[in-house]
């Protein structure tokens, strides 16, 4: 990674958090790390001024004849996914695709990485509110409307917003490991990966549960998750029926009690794994509420797509078994 050049081009409109994310990953000195960092740069994707939301204006120092020289370009965001982005931009692109730079978007910047037509018979995501229409615009892609990022190897897209964090924070893992990733993330305050999709930040209508019976009784399971609870018990304890009790949480949260309270209990154990490096597996399943050290295997695996075994390492610092 020695003297990898990370650029950003930046135009009228900027999406200016998504233009945050890139610059605090890449154009921070990080001489903690001990690594040789990334070097940066912005260009002008279009004429001046720049402006940018909240009211700023940006200066590029440079033309876009420095995506000639990038190893990865990064597409913060786009100001209208219903604008074609300038032909200039989408020319550099497809010179940058083909010469094997690495091609990033965050949220609706795959909007122009798609007009450029890099990503045809690829995977990607983009923010949950343009899903449908980039999948009508460019039915060549296959749209994954639950990632929080894509990796097809050389393009890598993210959701809206915050999931850039997460793709920039898997750049940085893919390019430097994970131990450093974690001290990036540190700093960020942010977790090094997040797991889940889109989906549970989607808006859903709330359950009308005007004494929070519900939200009382998903405090309680968090703070008791060893109990061995079960649907009827769960329903008695919040006072409705078990059907009303799978309704609500079908609306509040997407799932059904029980995927819920084992997604809750997964939740625990990877806290009690990255925290408690000395406990032992077989206990972290017990106070997580698993029946067994199988089992947590199993619905980790299912859930944090790794081992317990496997996570507790990346926290560790400590190398994967030959």
């Amino acid at each position: 990674m020695h003297d990898h050049l990370v650029v950003a081009p930046v135009y009228d409109r900027l999406c200016t958090f998504e233009f945050g994310c890139v610059t605090e990953l890449f154009a921070l000195d990080r001489p903690e790390l001990d690594v040789a960092w990334y070097r940066f740069a912005v260009c002008a994707a279009e004429a001046g001024p720049i402006r940018a939301a909240g009211g700023i204006t940006v200066a590029a120092p440079y033309s876009l004849r420095m995506l000639d020289r990038a190893d990865t370009i990064v597409i913060p965001g786009w100001r209208d996914v219903d604008e074609i982005p300038p032909e200039p931009l989408l020319k550099k692109i497809r010179a940058a695709y083909r010469r094997g730079a690495r091609l990033c978007s965050i949220c609706s910047g795959v909007f122009v990485l798609a007009a450029a037509g890099v990503l045809d018979g690829k995977t990607v995501t983009t923010h949950w509110r343009y899903v449908e229409r980039l999948q009508r615009r460019y039915p060549q892609l296959t749209v994954k409307p639950d990632a929080l990022y894509v990796d097809e190897g050389q393009v890598i897209t993210s959701a809206g917003s915050a999931a850039g964090l997460d793709m920039l924070l898997h750049l940085v893992r893919r390019d430097h490991g994970s131990a450093v990733t974690n001290r990036v993330a540190q700093r960020l305050v942010v977790p090094p990966h997040r797991e889940g999709g889109q989906a549970q930040f989607v808006p859903r209508p709330m359950p009308q549960d005007e004494s929070g019976r519900l939200a009382k009784l998903m405090d309680w399971v968090r703070a008791h998750p060893a109990r061995p609870h079960t649907l009827a018990s769960l329903a008695g304890r919040a006072a409705m029926s078990t059907r009303t009790l799978q309704r609500q949480f079908r609306d509040a949260t997407g799932m059904a009690p029980y995927e819920w309270l084992v997604r809750e209990r997964v939740a625990i154990a990877r806290d009690l794994l990255e925290q408690q490096m000395q406990l032992p597996v077989a206990r972290v399943a017990e106070l997580a509420g698993f029946g067994s050290e199988e089992s947590m295997r199993r619905h980790f695996r299912r859930i944090a797509l790794t081992s317990p075994a496997a996570y507790r390492r990346k926290f560790s610092g400590e190398p994967a078994p030959l």
